[in-house]
């Protein structure tokens, strides 16, 4: 059998166009309802570098937990958003993976369109929202842990104004950037969060030079969702604060950084692969948070203001608890409409959705 694999791999590989091109029901699949870990090898498409200190690195702690169930994997990385991701995941196919996971919001029409044609093969796609028959989609709640991130840099300002590098004007960003402000206000209602977009993921130029003009513009206090830790030395050559993301980095601006929202991939990671290993996996809408430990904040550095910990420890309690949910009403936007009526919860689907900034962000949402 395995002769014969082989050699229809091999005779699929002369007439693609391109590596792994041809519709092969075979190829990558996972044999039997219940595999042995032998004969299951998971493959990772990230869009950065397993060393960025942020996003991607967060990912390979997960495939580094899946390797500990006694299951091969490979990785690609320095994927761009285009068709070298379709590339990149039918090439991880040809190397016999036959569970894949794509780590970034641009990959996801190309996962899709692979994915019909290897029904065998199951796939998970970080971020989006599309999803087929062997194709799940994945993501933390770490906006919960971003409100936390906030009643720290709350309590921190003294000049009551904070800044934010964002990446692209997508909902998952935006739903950070608003749970960050919210925990902000909670601490602090004063204090404004002035976001500079700088429509990449991972460009420590850019995104330092973003940061720098924020801190040009007065704030005290920088948080991002970039996958670099340029924002936070730029703060710390300014004398300023910064909220760091996705791992702990404490040691890229000592005495700047104050705490981080973490995610811990190897949560979804060694769950999903469990479900294949026994045979009852399943497409699903993964969106987990603090309840699992998928998403957490970091500890607080001694550069936090003394009354953040106590104040951060009894709200995540709450959320933990289901008392506290951050997006509960009353919510206005910037133009102080109100949104979510007074003590109604926004839904998982309006949160996984919002396109708008609550009141207090200073910025636009580019059409």
């Amino acid at each position: 059998m395995k002769r014969l694999l082989v050699l229809v791999l091999t005779l699929g590989l002369a007439v693609s166009a391109f590596a792994g091109g041809k519709k092969d029901e075979a190829s990558g699949a996972a044999a039997g309802a219940s595999p042995s870990a032998a004969n299951v090898k998971v493959g990772f498409v990230y869009i950065g570098s397993i060393n960025d200190e942020g996003y991607t690195q967060a990912h390979d702690k997960g495939r580094l937990a899946v390797e500990k169930l006694g299951i091969k994997t490979a990785y690609i990385e320095n994927v761009p958003e285009n068709a070298d991701c379709e590339k990149a995941i039918r090439d991880l196919i040809d190397q016999g993976c036959n569970v894949i996971y794509t780590n970034s919001f641009g990959f996801m029409d190309w996962t899709i369109k692979v994915a019909a044609d290897f029904p065998k093969v199951k796939f998970g796609h970080a971020t989006g929202y599309k999803r087929a028959d062997n194709v799940s989609t994945y993501m933390g709640k770490i906006y919960q842990a971003r409100y936390l991130s906030g009643i720290a840099a709350g309590y921190k300002t003294k000049v009551n104004k904070i800044g934010y590098v964002a990446a692209f004007p997508i909902p998952e960003v935006i739903r950070g950037i608003n749970a960050f402000a919210l925990g902000v206000q909670s601490a602090n209602p004063a204090a404004t969060v002035e976001v500079i977009w700088t429509n990449t993921w991972y460009d420590p130029a850019v995104e330092k030079q973003a940061a720098l003009e924020l801190l040009n513009k007065g704030v005290d206090v920088v948080a991002q969702h970039q996958d670099t830790t340029a924002p936070q030395i730029a703060a710390q050559e300014r004398g300023a604060f910064a909220v760091g993301y996705n791992v702990s980095t404490p040691d890229a601006a000592p005495r700047a950084y104050l705490t981080a929202p973490l995610f811990h991939w190897d949560v979804f990671y060694v769950d999903d692969v469990k479900h294949v290993l026994a045979g009852d996996w399943a497409s699903r809408a993964y969106w987990e948070g603090f309840s699992n430990g998928t998403v957490t904040l970091d500890t607080l550095t001694a550069n936090n203001d003394p009354r953040a910990a106590p104040a951060i420890a009894a709200a995540q309690a709450k959320i933990i608890a289901g008392t506290l949910e951050p997006f509960t009403g009353p919510l206005s936007d910037q133009s102080g409409a109100v949104k979510v009526a007074n003590g109604v919860k926004m839904t998982d689907d309006e949160i996984w959705n919002m396109g708008w900034f609550v009141r207090g962000v200073i910025g636009v949402i580019p059409q």
